[in-house]
């Protein structure tokens, strides 16, 4: 088998790897935008929307999809038993998910609608795919989240109707809703995968009591009151209506990491990055009903969700699954650990900057530089892993995804 249909044979290596990529080029874009802003120069990008708005965009319906992709075109077949894509299939969707960045870079010379049509063709039909396999055995837990990546359309869907003109002011709304399905998402999957996770690794070490505990009732507020958030923006609802929503989603998820016995990770990054991202989510949902009441920055709540959350959890799961699904240790190299610690320093820095004024600039230049030193570890430890073939032996065997 060549590298190149070993690639689209699964749809983790594909996915992932455009995932780190792009993780760098759109990051790379707006370091280099912010740079020549702060030395008073002028960068003109390709693009159509102006560029805090493509920046937004991009890592929210860009860099985010291609994270989901990979993980729900992997975990659902392990789930339902049916049989993943095939390459084809892998590679068509692939085409499609490039064909939307392609066209949302190069907007300033293309037609609304077709940026649109393009942009908007991918994530319905990744959908239909799953929809296919999760059909088989329906399980509401799992049905849920053909409900989420509804959701994340139409917020793609309002951002795309303001850029051609045919709404006034939606892409706002629809760049928050966005971002808040996959921290919606984060509360449904990293929920069910980080204590299912840490438990499969306390018994394989012999441990048999004091085991991580996910009580149901919790998790059930967290995911609701989450989700709340996404719908709320894709409504319309003011936001003083959402704030006791997110602080009741930010509590429930700090409650729930909590029980999930994290401190037993601390000499395994692979899991200790579940938990800490996890928790930063969580994070993000609290202050951001804080920042929904005037007690907090909103530019703040955001980027904890979108780095420290999004981010965290992805490149957790990204790193996770490619090892474990490639016949490798579930042992994180070196490059990719230090990843993980950048990642919540550069959430927590860009949290800082939107805090203090004085130190924004900075701020975002260091958080930018730290996403790509993460995302570039990342990419470059598991570029043979991607393209390679699978271990003949593994010394520790994957969990379910």
């Amino acid at each position: 088998m060549t590298a190149l249909k070993r690639l689209f044979g699964d749809g983790f290596r594909v996915f992932f790897l455009a995932a780190g990529l792009f993780a760098l080029f759109s990051m790379g874009v707006w370091e280099g935008y912010q740079i020549v802003q702060a030395f008073g120069g002028v960068l003109d990008l390709p693009t159509a929307a102006p560029p805090h708005l493509w920046h937004a965009h991009e890592m929210i319906f860009g860099y985010g999809s291609a994270a989901l992709a990979g993980f729900l075109m992997t975990a659902v077949p392990s789930w339902t038993g049916a049989k993943s894509a095939p390459h084809r299939f892998i590679a068509v969707v692939a085409g499609l998910w490039l064909a939307g960045r392609i066209a949302v870079w190069t907007s300033g010379a293309l037609p609304s609608a077709l940026v649109a049509v393009l942009d908007l063709a991918f994530v319905p039909v990744l959908a239909a795919n799953l929809l296919t396999q999760l059909i088989k055995r329906p399980k509401p837990q799992q049905m849920i989240i053909l409900a989420i990546l509804t959701a994340y359309w139409i917020a793609n869907l309002m951002v795309h109707l303001e850029w051609q003109g045919l709404t006034a002011d939606t892409a706002w709304a629809g760049l928050r809703a966005g971002l808040l399905t996959l921290g919606a998402m984060i509360m449904v999957l990293g929920g069910r995968v980080t204590p299912g996770f840490t438990r499969n690794a306390m018994v394989q070490s012999g441990r048999e009591d004091r085991l991580p505990l996910n009580p149901m009732p919790l998790a059930a507020l967290a995911i609701a009151a989450a989700l709340t958030q996404p719908l709320g923006y894709l409504l319309g609802v003011p936001e003083t209506w959402l704030a006791p929503f997110a602080l009741s989603a930010g509590v429930a998820g700090l409650l729930r990491v909590a029980l999930w016995r994290g401190l037993w990770t601390k000499d395994k990054p692979i899991l200790w990055t579940l938990h800490l991202s996890y928790a930063l989510n969580a994070l993000g949902f609290l202050t951001l009903g804080l920042a929904d009441l005037g007690f907090a920055s909103d530019i703040a709540a955001l980027h904890l969700l979108g780095i420290g959350g999004v981010g965290g959890m992805t490149l957790a799961i990204m790193s996770r699954a490619t090892l474990g699904h490639t016949g490798r240790a579930l042992i994180a190299p070196r490059p990719v650990a230090l990843a993980y610690a950048l990642i919540p320093l550069a959430a927590l820095i860009r949290c800082l900057g939107a805090e203090i004024p004085a130190f924004a600039t900075p701020a975002v230049l260091t958080a930018g530089a730290l996403w790509l030193l993460a995302f570039g570890l990342f990419t470059a430890a598991l570029w043979p892993v991607f393209w390679g073939p699978r271990a003949k032996r593994s010394p520790a065997k994957a969990a379910p995804t």
